[in-house]
């Protein structure tokens, strides 16, 4: 018999590494942008409360990007929707455009919820 090995569960975040998954980051009519660094203690709170959107509602699109690995692709989501770098961040998409944008503690599932019209 094969070893019970615990399987590492799939996440529910999208790695946005280049230019073809931005492009379809906004083609998806609503979408979650998050930008996330490694290196800071917010961003692992952020990112619970991110995982816990996605989970909860896998028809919304969540990319992620690492705003320390992925610094040119992190540029380039500012520069194309016109949104101020910050890490942690979230931006909610809406036909390609930046529908609303937050950063540090403004990242909540609550919030997410409200801004993406899946909850209260």
């Amino acid at each position: 018999a094969a070893p019970n090995r615990k399987e590492k569960p799939v996440s529910p975040l999208k790695q946005l590494t280049s230019q073809e998954t931005l492009d379809e980051a906004l083609d998806a009519g609503l979408s979650v942008i998050y930008k996330h660094s490694s290196r800071c203690w917010i961003c692992t709170k952020a990112e619970r409360q991110v995982r816990e959107f996605a989970t909860e509602h896998p028809d919304v699109p969540v990319y992620q990007v690492d705003a320390l690995e992925g610094k040119d692709i992190s540029q380039e989501v500012a520069g194309r929707l016109g949104v101020e770098h910050h890490s942690p961040q979230v931006i909610v998409i809406r036909e390609g455009k930046a529908a609303w944008s937050g950063s540090h503690f403004r990242i909540s599932t609550r919030i997410l919820k409200r801004e993406t019209g899946r909850g209260n």
